[in-house]
């Protein structure tokens, strides 16, 4: 995992392509909201974010 990043890092760092890098921490984090509301005592408190 930790290659995938250091080799991601340098393709964003390579081709200026740092808009990239929002995008995806976004993607991530709501995949882990996703991920934690699925059935999971986290998600009364997360409806409750909405």
């Amino acid at each position: 995992m930790v290659d995938f990043l250091k080799e991601f890092w340098m393709f964003l760092r390579v081709r200026k392509k740092y808009w990239l890098l929002p995008i995806i921490v976004m993607m991530l984090l709501f995949g882990t909201l996703i991920v934690l509301t699925q059935g999971t005592a986290v998600a009364p408190f997360v409806y409750t974010l909405f």
